[in-house]
């Protein structure tokens, strides 16, 4: 007679905790803020390209908007920084889809790393990367001339509430960046809507200059409150209703975009 063995099932790994989850979110992140200096294309699109648009605007468009590039400067420094917010989100999804499409999710479903790092670790790093560019923005907009009408306390508000609103917005690029094949197509997503979006607010033109047809949406474009209410908190002008009704966009896109993406990413890995 011969002894049959028997042995018991391996129990199922336990999943990390919260406090792991919470640490291998920032190694992630760091690892993300790390591959910056082996592409200094995205390190052009984080800094170059932002203070170009803040040269270009100013000296080009100053005087015949606002009649010099230093009144100018006042009006269009708020809406810059809205526009390169909503073109940074961007890069979420295509960071995103990169490591999706090289296999990088595969690679760490097979380590013992919370299931919710790897896209947390993606989004940390680009609100980081975020914040880089605002106060790239701001310190070269003082150097032309522009300053914080509203003290310390304005400029700690407005970079929260762009945070905020960013990070809401961020959740749309994650889900195109999960549901298309191709990094190169998020991009193309973003020149599509972003651009339409951003150059039909008051970023760069005050509403009263544009065509009547156009004002009605002006008024409710979520870039337009945006910039109206980060003008209020750096400059003048009214901050209540501008930074509440952000607040509640950000909010509405959360809301709405977050539980998709969150769907999509599950499906696909």
């Amino acid at each position: 007679m011969t002894a049959t063995t028997l042995t018991a099932p391996l129990a199922p790994a336990r999943r990390p905790g919260l406090a792991a989850g919470v640490r291998h979110t920032f190694t992630l992140a760091w690892r993300s803020l790390v591959q910056i200096k082996h592409n200094p294309m995205e390190l052009i699109d984080l800094s170059i390209q932002p203070v170009m648009f803040v040269l270009l605007f100013t000296y080009v468009f100053g005087t015949a908007i606002a009649g010099s590039p230093s009144d100018y400067l006042k009006f269009a420094l708020p809406g810059i920084i809205v526009q390169n917010a909503f073109f940074a989100t961007m890069t979420t999804g295509f960071g995103l889809n990169n490591d999706l499409t090289k296999g990088v999710f595969d690679r760490l479903r097979s380590l013992p790393v919370a299931r919710w790092a790897p896209l947390a670790g993606r989004i940390v790093a680009d609100t980081v990367k975020q914040a880089w560019s605002v106060a790239l923005l701001i310190g070269v907009g003082m150097i032309l001339g522009f300053r914080v009408g509203n003290g310390v306390l304005g400029l700690l508000a407005a970079f929260a509430l762009l945070l905020v609103f960013s990070l809401a917005a961020s959740w749309i690029s994650v889900l195109v960046g999960v549901l298309v094949d191709e990094p190169d197509k998020v991009q193309i997503f973003g020149f599509m809507v972003i651009f339409p979006l951003t150059f039909t607010s008051n970023a760069f033109v005050p509403t009263e200059k544009m065509p009547s047809w156009l004002q009605h949406w002006v008024e409710v474009n979520p870039a337009t409150i945006l910039a109206d209410a980060l003008r209020g908190l750096l400059v003048a002008g009214p901050v209540a209703g501008p930074v509440a009704k952000s607040l509640i966009w950000a909010v509405v896109l959360l809301a709405v975009f977050a539980p998709l993406a969150v769907r999509a990413l599950r499906r696909r890995v």
